[in-house]
């Protein structure tokens, strides 16, 4: 058992930031004086451990588990990955985090591809050749899925989704001749495409030849937080929210199996 935080400080409230500047879910948290250490994978008890998410439900008052009703899946997949693939030196730098995942949830497909899109933009420059036509695929994917959602073309890039694919542009161009004239279900990217796509991110910056690659999975997680907090809740999405049909197609690549 390790201190995380002194009993008694105040995460956050709703519609404001926390100290760190991670937007918080309305859920105010405190994290208790003594706390599990964190640690890789699952956990049966909090006296063996936790993982980030492990954590979270303990603090939401849910059932222990890693996959807890308090945070959207996709972004609670995010977390477990990222506590994961941190090393056992960086992992306890993730505590503070945890009370801003929870709350966080909602159905609108913007939230998937909005945390799919931010994690292949940050990870695709620092990834491994090969993985880099993964995660440029996963950038227009990401990107089509959102062109459906808000009505706009097909092929318009966000100003940092260019930027991001401009820093490789051999992975870029074999991206855009793989996902031509492509469709996939907004179901299969869900269930399948979107939690591919953050996995290739997390790994592909933890086995990247950066400096600080637990740094960066953090700044991958906190923007992650963000963009769930953007668009969870009934005023999410800055006024642009739409959601499509679970049958609707939208434009992106046709089998994850294969892409991811």
């Amino acid at each position: 058992m390790v201190a995380c935080a002194p009993e008694g400080a105040q995460t956050g409230h709703s519609g404001s930031a926390d100290a760190l500047g991670v937007p918080v879910s309305g859920y105010e948290a405190h994290l208790p004086e003594l706390v599990p250490i964190l640690s890789r994978g699952k956990h049966r008890s909090p006296r063996q451990g936790a993982c980030f998410m492990e954590l979270a439900s303990y603090l939401a008052g849910e059932r222990w588990g890693d996959d807890p009703d308090c945070t959207h899946p996709l972004l609670a997949a995010l977390a477990r990955d990222v506590n994961d693939y941190t090393s056992d030196a960086g992992r306890g730098q993730l505590a503070e985090l945890i009370p801003s995942v929870i709350g966080l949830g909602g159905d609108d497909l913007h939230i998937d591809a909005r945390i799919a899109l931010v994690c292949a933009r940050m990870a695709l420059p620092v990834a491994a050749a090969g993985r880099q036509q993964v995660l440029a695929v996963s950038v227009l994917a990401c990107e089509r899925v959102l062109a459906g959602l808000d009505g706009r073309p097909a092929g318009s890039l966000e100003e940092q989704s260019r930027q991001a694919l401009a820093q490789v542009p051999r992975a870029a161009e074999w991206a855009r001749r793989f996902t031509r004239d492509t469709a996939i279900s907004a179901k299969a990217f869900r269930q399948h495409s979107a939690p591919a796509t953050i996995h290739a991110a997390v790994e592909g910056i933890a086995l990247a030849c950066v400096p600080r690659p637990d740094e960066m999975l953090r700044e991958l997680l906190v923007a992650a937080i963000g963009e769930c907090a953007a668009w969870a809740g009934p005023d999410g999405g800055r006024g642009a929210r739409s959601s499509a049909a679970p049958g609707a197609a939208v434009h992106a690549p046709a089998n994850p199996a294969v892409v991811y």
